[in-house]
């Protein structure tokens, strides 16, 4: 790839000058000239009413991608238990798939969860494949990384998706480096386009302060990571369930040839033997130490009061506590407000902090930067109380509450003490 300015066309306006946020634009001799600080980002080419600058590179082979089928999802479980982000990546999966019209597949390893799989079916997964094995009794990136590309290799999955966990984020980008394709890291939200048929990946970037749609084009799987909690879980219809297990037979990848395919029905799990000689890790897990409980994890309340920059003090967070205690709720807070030491880090939400989903969140004096928005924005209900009427906060409330908190809280504590309904 390189970027080229036709002289001819060049006025030297500076209007890329002006555009360019890595300073790699200068006016020469009435002329634009672009220096190694240029990143390829194309701003130039677009602000450029001359058609003067342009990116020019191998033309990308068309490939033929109709093998590719089906939404699948990963199903991360640490001591036989399935991780709370995987449910939350079934409901995602699901309206993906009856977008593009085709199935949700979950793929699971592990040992000792055969039987722990057959819920599944209750978040509208069609069909489960299933690798166990002891030998994926702990979680090692390298074997865990082999069987999944395996897989994908023989299945050939459209889209891939699983959790931004410490594992997913460690093991998932072996992956896709592997099978040499597109990875969008820490999703916040996903959708299809409808052109294309396309996975769009929306994530915070340039350090949270603008969300960007990020496309896969020109390789298999479109792979996304979402972040626990941005996404919420909830049940749909249950299957009926049928084993279908595929006949050992020596192969050189490690897992089960198969001798014919079985016919996969709705409901169906996919048991899929593998040759434990050739899965072999050069990891060993020497000890696992429990991290430190936190005090207080907000993420399990379904009431959040969560305090920004317009809290003023540390010692005004105790307005805020006495109305998470009336609603048995707990308190949340903005970075800004960490970030003065007003209160301690566990009660952060946001991009760096928790991402919640609980049924009401209120949020006092809180701005609104994108953020924070990423990290709440999936709350069924939103309430928010700030002075400002412009503040973005209000773009995404189901409620707004333009006033002074400290006259809002103190009245909405009153009212409900005194018994009567909020609304």
């Amino acid at each position: 790839m390189d970027i080229t300015i036709d002289l001819e066309k060049c006025t030297g306006c500076g209007l890329c000058l002006k555009a360019c946020m890595y300073d790699a634009v200068r006016i020469v001799n009435k002329k634009a000239e672009i220096d190694e600080n240029c990143t390829l980002c194309g701003a130039c080419v677009e602000a450029c009413t001359f058609d003067a600058i342009s990116i020019v590179g191998i033309p990308v082979k068309t490939q033929d991608f109709s093998d590719y089928k089906g939404v699948w999802v990963f199903i991360e479980n640490r001591n036989s238990q399935i991780a709370e982000v995987s449910y939350e990546l079934f409901v995602e999966g699901r309206r993906l798939a009856d977008i593009l019209g085709t199935t949700l597949a979950a793929l699971t390893i592990g040992y000792g969860i055969k039987e722990k799989v057959s819920c599944l079916f209750d978040y509208g997964v069609d069909k489960v494949y299933l690798i166990e094995s002891p030998l994926f009794e702990n979680q090692l990136d390298d074997i865990f990384a082999k069987a999944i590309v395996q897989t994908i290799s023989r299945y050939k999955p459209e889209i891939f998706l699983s959790g931004a966990t410490s594992f997913g984020r460690s093991m998932i980008p072996r992956v896709a480096a592997i099978l040499r394709t597109g990875l969008t890291a820490d999703c916040t939200g996903l959708d299809i386009d409808p052109d294309k048929k396309l996975l769009l990946q929306i994530r915070p970037t340039f350090g949270g302060n603008i969300m960007a749609t990020i496309i896969c084009p020109n390789s298999r799987p479109q792979m996304a990571t979402v972040r626990p909690h941005a996404m919420g879980a909830r049940g749909t219809e249950t299957k009926n369930i049928n084993y279908a297990s595929l006949d050992h037979q020596e192969n050189p990848s490690g897992l089960a040839q198969e001798r014919g395919t079985p016919e996969v029905k709705r409901g169906d799990i996919i048991e899929i033997p593998i040759q434990e000689n050739l899965f072999k890790s050069r990891l060993r897990l020497l000890e696992t130490i429990n991290a430190v409980e936190e005090k207080i994890n907000i993420t399990d309340y379904d009431i959040i009061i969560s305090g920004g920059r317009g809290i003023g003090c540390a010692e005004n967070f105790g307005l805020l506590r006495e109305l998470a205690d009336l609603l048995g709720g707990v308190v949340g807070a903005s970075r800004a407000a960490v970030d003065s030491g007003w209160i301690s880090y566990p009660h952060q939400v946001g991009q760096t902090g928790k991402t919640v989903n609980p049924k009401i969140y209120i949020a006092c004096g809180i701005s609104g930067a994108v953020q924070h928005l990423a990290g709440m924005q999936t709350s069924d209900v939103i309430i928010a109380i700030n002075k400002d009427l412009d503040a973005p906060i209000f773009k995404i409330a189901t409620y707004g509450i333009v006033g002074d908190l400290f006259e809002v809280v103190p009245r909405l504590i009153k009212r409900i003490k005194s018994g009567k309904k909020l609304l």
